[in-house]
């Protein structure tokens, strides 16, 4: 096991499934305790027992405030403090702005973006006890450029950038670093329900790839390796920034 992430206790949200399943299991294996997040407890338990002891699952839903509160407590009283946090839940819901629902914008708002305020404004007295901390929001591709039929999920991952940029710049002088992932066409469950819901589900498949220079859609995997870096001392002087994980995407 590398000592990459040794002594650094950890929140990911969204650990169940995808990028965030991936990151908890990188984080761990780089010497870092973990908290996993998610809503189907089946779910996290399972990842949680892949990892063994150095993790701990506990569902929650993170939209509301009492239960984010339970989950800080809970982190804190088993290992000791909290280092890093990683806002990776999230929902996608497809239409434009015409065809959004009000739920479903109020929905798509309240995970991918209240949620990521709520966690953070909770986690940092914690990362202040002990000297600083590493906030790392995953954000998309389409938080920096818009695309067809992404109304509410463009906008709210927009809102994850510039709310990543403003605490960065609020709490540099605490040490407490905030940066953005933002990945690309990741294949996890979320897309492939996109994939497949589509007329022509291959077609699809084909011009998402054909968007991406470096030749293939991404892999949960490649996402872990920034969670890991971010989470590090490695990346001390970074803050506010918005690293596209993402296969070329935004390069063209």
């Amino acid at each position: 096991m590398s000592e990459r992430l040794k002594g650094k206790i950890g929140i990911v949200t969204g650990a169940g499934t995808g990028i965030g399943r991936a990151c908890a299991i990188a984080l761990a294996r780089e010497g870092a305790q973990v908290a996993l997040v998610g809503r189907r407890k089946d779910l996290v338990e399972e990842v949680t027992h892949g990892i063994g002891d150095s993790a701990f699952a506990i569902p929650v839903d993170v939209s509301r405030t009492s239960e984010i509160e339970r989950l800080l407590d809970q982190t804190v009283r088993r290992f000791g403090g909290l280092n890093f946090l990683l806002n990776n839940a999230g929902v996608l819901h497809i239409g434009n702005a015409e065809q959004i629902t009000e739920e479903q914008w109020d929905h798509t708002f309240n995970v991918n973006v209240r949620a990521v305020w709520l966690l953070s404004r909770a986690a940092l007295p914690h990362m202040r006890k002990v000297g600083g901390g590493s906030i790392i929001n995953v954000a998309s591709t389409l938080g920096v450029v818009g695309a067809r039929n992404r109304a509410a999920y463009a906008s709210s991952k927009g809102a994850v950038v510039l709310l990543t940029k403003s605490m960065a710049a609020d709490h540099g002088h605490e040490n407490i670093r905030v940066n953005a992932i933002c990945p690309g066409f990741v294949e996890t469950d979320l897309t492939a329900t996109v994939i497949n819901q589509a007329p022509d589900p291959a077609a699809v498949r084909r011009e998402r790839t054909a968007s991406h220079p470096i030749g293939r859609l991404g892999r949960p995997e490649d996402i872990a390796g920034a969670a890991v870096y971010l989470a590090s001392d490695e990346s001390f002087w970074l803050t506010g920034a918005v690293l596209p994980v993402d296969g070329g995407y935004l390069a063209v």
